[in-house]
């Protein structure tokens, strides 16, 4: 039996259960002290088993040392003997905002303290000492020994008051505590910023593992030990039976799946398709490849080149196959409609992290920065608190603005709408085939995104400063920048046309032009004049729209 008595953790939002709690395990307290449970973590658990249906008096006592020893267990005034289940405790306890509040008999997700009775409850800011406890208890011992005179004492009753001395009286212990925890507190600034990252040892003996009947847990059938199925290869003789034996027979130069499965993937990202249509399932109910000999020749490639993820992705992109066009006759679109036959070039759209990285870097924001913790680019404002009541979204500045969407934090119950626009997976389970959709979200997102607007704003200054003097020179350059083209004379005209007719509107509403260059944090340009600005922010918008600049052809 396992029971909360209380707890000051931050239950519904932190699994590691930060901070303390006294539970009830098998009727015998356990005081729990975490940072993240169970791998930075301080746990004992007492060896004395209370009654029940009458009133005990439970108390601990803890004295910031990181360690089981400087905790204390008390029943009914008098301590008690505890073994450590954990004594793992490296970084401090208590939350740097929002501390959570106490919480008696109940916690989420957790079993609760039924049919319990909790009366008297008190903290203290100090740890007490042995018999400052018992005094809390009800005992008389901390007054018998304030009473009897100094033959009389017990030894029990000396070491007692002088505890109580040394911990509240005593000038130079009072100072030397005062002194070691500001060296706890400091040493606590040092350790908690260093990162962690969570990993999993193997049991000395693995535990037994047994067929399922019907799949019910209380019904095991036959032992099984851990191997491979009779239709893949076997393990290597000398891997072990766990799970670095098992990356060791993915691995292996025998088993050509795991290569195979790897660079169908990378095709299908490049091509909009794999050489196996069912990426997701090579068993017998997937699709045969289309172009067998090609898989096997990348599959091994891939692997004798120490899989090489960028090599394998430098030769398709480098391959004549890649680099067709994907324009095709219409003899050759009626006979290979979904370009099996790989024909012509793949035309795809991009995908919604393409989309935005590419506008970053044609703009010159992108933070070619690489590692470091997760950033908060713009988002639409209200999101985070609509949704269930989340806290408010904080955004990032500066470089947190610009960096590559890899780095985006992403709250699944709150995904980036732009990115959600675009078909990105909202990751709420894993998945090998992105949807490809076509919807009004997307044009609109990608006119009205603060991330859009802005790199649009910054390609427009670009124009202005690296694309020449005239205006026709200027469409061309930036053209160029975002379709890897320059513009016919038609779609040259059309897009002079748009400049001219925003520069006019934006001249007679000076105020609407300062409004679109506000958007971002990047600073104008002071040099350029706002209105020619503004009309080249709205050219460059309509570029990132068009179509070669969102679809791969």
């Amino acid at each position: 039996s396992r029971y909360v008595v209380l707890h000051h953790t931050k239950a519904p939002v932190d699994a590691g259960s930060r901070g303390y709690e006294l539970l009830l395990e098998d009727e015998r307290p356990a005081v729990g002290l975490h940072h993240l449970w169970p791998g930075n973590s301080l746990k004992v658990r007492s060896k004395t088993a209370i009654p029940t249906n009458e009133w005990v008096h439970v108390a601990f006592t803890y004295d910031g040392s990181s360690q089981a020893a400087g905790v204390r267990l008390f029943l009914n005034g008098a301590p008690v003997e505890f073994e450590v289940v954990r004594d793992k405790l490296r970084k401090d306890i208590t939350y740097t905002g929002g501390e959570p509040d106490l919480a008696v008999g109940y916690r989420f997700r957790d079993a609760g303290f039924k049919g319990g009775k909790v009366d008297e409850l008190r903290v203290f800011n100090r740890a007490l000492t042995g018999i400052e406890v018992a005094d809390v208890a009800g005992r008389d011992d901390l007054r018998a020994a304030w009473n009897a005179n100094s033959e009389s004492l017990t030894t029990a009753q000396r070491e007692g008051l002088l505890d109580y001395y040394v911990a509240n009286v005593y000038p130079p212990a009072k100072q030397f505590f005062a002194d070691l925890i500001a060296l706890r507190r400091e040493q606590s600034h040092l350790i908690n910023p260093i990162p962690e990252i969570m990993a999993m040892e193997e049991l000395p003996q693995p535990k037994p593992a047994y067929i399922l009947k019907r799949g019910a847990y209380d019904s095991p059938g036959e032992q099984v030990s851990a191997d491979t199925p009779k239709a893949l290869p076997p393990f290597p003789p000398d891997a072990p039976r766990n799970r670095l034996g098992l990356a060791q027979w993915l691995l292996s130069s025998e088993n050509p799946l795991m290569a195979r499965v790897t660079v169908n993937r990378a095709w299908q990202m490049m091509f909009g398709r794999g050489i196996v249509e069912t990426s997701d399932n090579f068993g017998a109910q997937g699709a045969v490849p289309t172009h067998p000999e090609l898989l096997d020749w990348l599959a091994r490639d891939f692997m004798s080149s120490g899989w090489d993820y960028k090599t394998m992705l430098k030769k398709i992109a480098m391959s004549a196959t890649y680099r067709q066009s994907s324009k095709g006759s219409p003899e050759l679109l009626a006979r290979d409609p979904d370009n099996k036959l790989l024909a012509r070039g793949p035309a795809r759209r991009l995908t919604a992290e393409m989309l935005r990285d590419g506008a970053l870097a044609t703009s010159g924001l992108l933070v070619e920065k690489m590692g470091g913790p997760s950033v908060r680019p713009y988002q639409p404002p209200g999101l985070w608190e609509i949704a269930m009541g989340n806290p408010r979204y904080e955004q990032g500045h500066g470089d947190d603005l610009h960096r590559r969407s890899l780095y985006t934090f992403w709250k699944r119950t709150v995904p980036p709408p732009v990115m959600v626009a675009f078909d990105a997976p909202e990751r709420n389970v894993c998945i090998v085939r992105r949807q490809s959709t076509s919807t009004p979200l997307q044009a609109l997102a990608l006119l009205n995104d603060n991330q859009i607007v802005e790199a649009a704003r910054l390609i427009g200054e670009r124009m202005f400063k690296e694309g020449g003097a005239a205006l026709d020179d200027r469409i061309s350059w930036a053209f160029r920048l975002l379709t890897s083209r320059r513009p016919t004379p038609k779609e040259l005209a059309v897009l002079k046309q748009l400049f001219r007719e925003q520069r006019e509107l934006f001249a007679h509403d000076q105020q609407a032009a300062a409004k679109l260059l506000a958007v971002g944090e990047e600073p104008n340009d002071p040099s350029l004049p706002p209105v020619d600005l503004a009309a080249g922010t709205i050219l460059a918008e309509a570029l990132l729209n068009h179509d070669e600049a969102v679809m791969r052809r």
